[in-house]
């Protein structure tokens, strides 16, 4: 049986490139009509500048807004600038309160004031009950058009009070049971509505202890808890058990992405929120100050060596095994690195059991230092037939990787603790910490074995 072919997505990119290249406005339309916003997005994402702005004057003006929600930032902010208050009021009329309240802080004073003028009274309320609360909260992240009902109605009722009301929010798996003054009972779910007698009454089948957040929880703590159960859709609520709104996979999925993306870009100076074509003095301005805190590094473990600059001087061998030393102390610390950070943001380390990760870390640093440096003493003798030089480095082998895990483990937790992220300030202070100890112990111990 011949093997499955997966279908090759589509490079709408590469026919909107051709179409402006062209100066054929009319097909770049054509092409942008017929996609998702979210393919829109990365269509514009990967768009220079001025071919950029050509394509974003044809798109639809019911895609504008959902298509300004998938750029980044710094993308969403250029293309704002260029949308007329008009395009965006229109804009706005399609979106949730949930993702107008995402979109209001990047809008100039006066679209700003344009969008909240188009909005009634009932949606200007909605919006600065989602905007009292910070982005990077349950709050900031909810949306408040919940479906309610009361617990003593039948199944029958609910179902005939749903028919009334037409077309339900996206991601209603569950509707949210309340009682008169709106607090929390708990929800039914829409396939126990579907699947129960309809005689039933809600309070029969419903579930009275329904996963449910504070409007102050952490983005990342509704990110992990949605992971963990499974969840489509949880409540949100008050510190009085009042309903507030309703949290949806779809937002939780955005924030999983971010925090992947920082994760991966942030140890290298880097915003998820950076426009690939951004101008080369705002992106060269960004950079440096992260190569210039590399720099400093740099020059502290240079003076480490310069201390050694005699011992060197007279064993040139020394300076040869130098990266070596380097190199394993920072690859070994940065797979504890990685762990740990990793374990943090998902709740797996704390305090409580930090300890037996350290330990369990130390001892595979020893091992792996045991193991290397033995591999490493047998390769310098073969190459250089000096025994000195080879107990040297692999004494330092042991000393760093032993550090490595160390510092792997306790950088990020510390720095935790002073409330920075470990994903963006770990990197530059373990690369400093195994590059001088690797350095200093090696240098150190050949200086005292040698002379």
């Amino acid at each position: 049986m011949a093997p499955t072919r997966k279908p090759k997505k589509p490079n709408h990119l590469k026919r909107v490139l051709a179409a402006v290249k062209a100066e054929d406005l009319t097909r770049v339309r054509d092409i942008l009509t017929d996609l998702h916003p979210a393919d829109i997005a990365d269509v514009l994402e990967g768009l220079a500048p001025e071919p950029r702005l050509l394509a974003w004057g044809q798109v639809n003006t019911d895609r504008i807004g959902e298509t300004l929600l998938e750029l980044p930032e710094e993308v969403r902010l250029d293309l704002l600038r260029h949308t007329s208050g008009e395009a965006l009021v229109a804009a706005v009329r399609s979106l949730d309160i949930d993702d107008i309240a995402d979109l209001i802080p990047d809008l100039s004073d006066e679209a700003m004031a344009e969008v909240l003028h188009a909005l009634d009274k009932q949606d200007r309320q909605r919006l600065d009950a989602v905007l009292s609360y910070a982005q990077d909260t349950a709050g900031g992240l909810m949306d408040i058009d919940a479906v309610t009902v009361r617990e003593h109605i039948t199944l029958e009722v609910v179902l005939r009070y749903l028919r009334r009301r037409g077309e339900l929010p996206d991601a209603t798996n569950k509707l949210m049971v309340v009682d008169r003054h709106d607090h929390l009972i708990g929800h039914l779910m829409v396939s126990k509505l579907l699947t129960t007698d309809p005689s039933a009454r809600v309070s029969q089948v419903m579930d009275r202890e329904p996963m449910r957040f504070t409007a102050l929880t952490s983005n990342l703590d509704v990110a992990a808890a949605f992971e963990r159960y499974n969840l489509i859709s949880a409540p949100v609520v008050d510190e009085q058990n009042r309903l507030l709104g309703r949290i949806t996979i779809d937002d939780v999925v955005d924030v999983i992405r971010q925090q992947a993306d920082r994760q991966v870009l942030a140890p290298a100076g880097l915003s998820e929120e950076e426009d690939l074509f951004a101008p080369v003095v705002r992106t060269t301005r960004k950079r440096a100050v992260w190569l210039g805190i590399n720099l400093v590094t740099a020059f502290i473990a240079a003076a480490v060596v310069g201390i050694f600059e005699k011992s060197i001087e007279k064993a040139a061998v020394l300076a040869v095994m130098l990266p070596i030393v380097a190199g394993m102390g920072g690859n070994a610390g940065t797979q504890t690195l990685t762990v740990v950070v990793r374990g943090l943001a998902l709740g797996i380390i704390s305090e409580a059991n930090a300890r037996a990760v350290l330990i369990k870390e130390l001892l595979v640093g020893a091992l792996n230092g045991l193991l290397w440096a033995m591999t490493v003493a047998v390769v310098i003798i073969l190459w250089f037939q000096n025994y000195l030089v080879a107990l040297a480095l692999a004494l330092a082998m042991v000393i760093n990787l032993v550090f490595a895990a160390l510092s792997g483990v306790i950088i990020p937790v510390l720095v935790r603790r002073f409330g920075v992220d470990p994903a963006v300030a770990s990197g530059v202070i373990l690369t400093t910490v195994t590059d001088v100890v690797g350095f200093f112990a090696f240098l150190g111990l050949a200086t005292l074995f040698l002379l």
